[in-house]
């Protein structure tokens, strides 16, 4: 209790930590709830089969949106929350990033065309992956990380909210038989598309953006996005590839169960993640300053972070029949497995968040986090293919469980040899 009244402390003292809390929280729950009104929908007019098609597409791209962010929702974010009250620092950081981005972008292009042109796989539905290529330019647009770096994270929550509930409508409209699950794509890249537009403009008008860019401001923030990107990279090969691999080795069918509970499980973890993306900037701000007042508020955020997700752990394990029966129907049960083995990740990641993101990262240690995901990947490749063939979805969801429980592990350890330990010594 004394942990819960000294976070609240420190809230009240913070009026923009307090606001930036309460609109990733307003956020984080309309991303909770659109998918709790349209997957139910989806599922059962898709069923397994399509449902997978579209949830490969969409994992797929998923590596062309990795590689525009290039790391700079965390290098940037932190960049910008250093820098917030220059704003010709701001702007040339905003300019930099953005023209890196668009190089990212066409590169970006230019091998998915020659993918879905000269590949099978790709080219027999081509049209799906297009559709779906198009969330990449829209991810690409959004400024979240300035955002964020500003404290300012009210101005996209009404952004994503407005946006995305209006287009939810077009899912009941036109998603009528199976055979229109290619139009599932166009519209949730729609939705990407515009709510990035009116960010980008509502961005340049609201922190006064200039043009104020150089060749050095470009390099600078390319190599501090770099160790980012890596890690993020790898880190994809292990928490957001899982749905493409098993595409590659199993069935439609399989990824259509697999995913929709994954996508559950998901939706339950990412309940804590207004908690991170609040207090990210600004434990980057008192690390910068002081390395013992960052660790102290850390601990205070970490026991009450990691005993709300353990909570939710609990909730899933108990619950998962009648998530999957409410939520997915029937035909979805094989995804019960899933989701019981899952149901330990709310906490295992709250861990790694604490010990990784708010604590390595925000300190500034980007290499370590490089060096235990590029760790994790590999291992994650290995096991998780062997353990697919040999239990099929089941195995696939153990594989996710040991790899994250790794990455907590060697999270914990670095903290600990680099920045806890040092701070007692000193």
């Amino acid at each position: 209790m004394n942990y819960l009244n000294e976070f609240l402390k420190t809230i009240k003292k913070n009026r923009l930590l307090f606001e930036n809390f309460l609109s990733l929280s307003t956020l984080r729950a309309m991303g909770y709830i659109i998918p709790l009104i349209t997957l139910p929908y989806l599922v059962r007019v898709l069923g397994p089969d399509k449902f997978g098609l579209v949830m490969f597409a969409k994992a797929f791209i998923a590596y062309f949106v990795l590689f525009t962010e290039y790391g700079f929702r965390l290098s940037a974010t932190r960049e910008i929350s250093i820098n917030k009250k220059n704003i010709d620092k701001v702007s040339e950081i905003f300019c930099s990033v953005y023209i890196i981005k668009l190089i990212l972008f066409l590169v970006s292009l230019i091998i998915f065309l020659l993918l879905i042109s000269f590949i099978p796989r790709f080219s027999s539905e081509y049209l799906l992956y297009v559709f779906t290529f198009i969330m990449v330019l829209g991810n690409l647009i959004f400024p979240v990380w300035l955002f964020q770096g500003m404290q300012q994270m009210k101005y996209i929550t009404i952004i994503n909210v407005i946006v995305k509930f209006l287009f939810i409508i077009p899912i009941f409209v036109f998603i009528n038989h199976q055979a229109d699950y290619i139009y599932v794509p166009l519209i949730n890249s729609g939705a990407y598309l515009v709510s990035g537009i009116i960010a980008l403009f509502s961005a340049l008008f609201i922190f006064k953006i200039r043009i104020v860019y150089s060749f050095q401001s470009v390099l600078d923030q390319f190599k501090k996005g770099y160790y980012l990107f890596v890690s993020t990279l790898f880190h994809s090969l292990y928490s957001n590839s899982n749905v493409f691999l098993l595409g590659l080795i199993s069935s439609n069918e399989m990824v259509g169960y697999y995913s929709s509970a994954e996508k559950l499980v998901t939706a339950f973890r990412d309940i804590l993640s207004p908690i991170s993306q609040a207090t990210y900037p600004h434990l980057s701000r008192l690390f910068d300053n002081s390395k013992e007042i960052g660790l102290r508020v850390l601990k205070k955020i970490g026991f009450l972070l990691s005993l709300f997700a353990l909570s939710i752990s609990l909730s899933l394990l108990i619950f998962a029949p009648l998530i999957v029966r409410l939520i997915l129907g029937e035909q979805f049960y094989p995804s019960v497995s899933v989701i019981r083995i899952m149901a330990i990740l709310p906490f295992i990641m709250s861990l790694t968040n604490i010990f990784g993101t708010q604590g390595l990262l925000a300190f500034g240690r980007s290499k370590i986090i490089s060096k235990i995901v590029v760790i994790a990947s590999l291992f994650h490749i290995l096991v998780f293919v062997v353990l697919t063939k040999t239990f099929s979805i089941s195995g696939s969801a153990l594989a996710v469980v040991l790899t994250e429980s790794l990455v907590a592990i060697l999270c914990f350890g670095y903290l600990r040899k680099y920045i806890i330990t040092k701070s007692i010594k000193a």
